[in-house]
């Protein structure tokens, strides 16, 4: 258990480092979005090889199509709850970054990932690291991207560090919950939350993280997202030797 709060505690780190970033320092919106590019290929990576693959290598697939559909539809109807919660903002306008939806749904996006860093540390090969690089380098963006709204908005930077901090804890909340409640759990059990995982993760891709790099770092998004996933596909084949 001690391992799994580890873990992900040092992917849910760079949540404060990007808020360092974001607040201290006059970034703009196009690095901000390239970041969030290359993170976005290393979330997609580490769905794929290390969450999904390692999924169908434990259970029926029924379990696997069970898990990403439940996955995305829970995350798609936590993001239409965000959505009336914040009166349809838009987190991006133009040159306006909008920081508290950003950071409920990051909130959000940490639950996810964080469980499945959890599961991982379950496996036989030990925790999967192409996942903890691919939450650690999608956060730092999202923190970034969030940080310079509150800063528009007035918040003090103790008060921005703070909000930060209780995401971070929620996050290992997380990954230890996943990793305690899993221990004696069946293969399909397994097989279903890392696919729920996976399903949640590629919602918040689609729906957030990519058009949000796409609107602010342009056609060269593209690129860094390759670069992206280039990256995490190599951990994770290391992992898997």
């Amino acid at each position: 258990m001690g391992e799994a709060a580890w873990w992900a505690f040092l992917a849910a780190s760079s949540l404060i480092i990007g808020a360092i970033i974001g607040f201290f320092t006059r970034v703009s919106l196009r690095v901000i979005g390239l970041v969030m590019g290359f993170g976005a290929g290393t979330l997609i990576a580490a769905v794929a090889f290390d969450l999904v693959l390692d999924a169908a290598r434990e259970a029926h697939r029924f379990w696997i199509v069970f898990g990403l559909v439940a996955g995305a539809m829970t995350l798609w109807s936590g993001d239409w709850l965000l959505e009336r919660f914040t009166a349809g903002e838009d987190p991006v306008v133009g040159p306006k970054v909008s920081g508290a939806p950003l950071v409920l749904g990051a909130t959000l996006d940490s639950i996810p990932e964080s469980v499945a860093i959890g599961i991982t540390v379950l496996d036989p090969d030990g925790v999967s690291i192409a996942i903890v690089v691919a939450v650690f380098l999608a956060n730092i963006p999202e923190a970034m991207a969030a940080s310079v709204g509150l800063r528009t908005a007035g918040h003090s930077g103790a008060r921005v560090l703070l909000v930060w901090g209780v995401v971070v804890v929620v996050a290992v909340a997380a990954a230890v919950a996943g990793y305690g409640l899993l221990q004696s759990a069946s293969p399909d059990v397994v097989a279903f939350i890392k696919a729920f995982a996976a399903g949640s993760i590629l919602v918040m891709l689609a729906n957030t993280m990519m058009p949000e790099a796409f609107a602010n770092g342009g056609r060269e998004v593209g690129l860094v997202t390759v670069l992206g996933f280039i990256v995490s596909s190599g951990l994770a084949s290391m992992s898997a030797v």
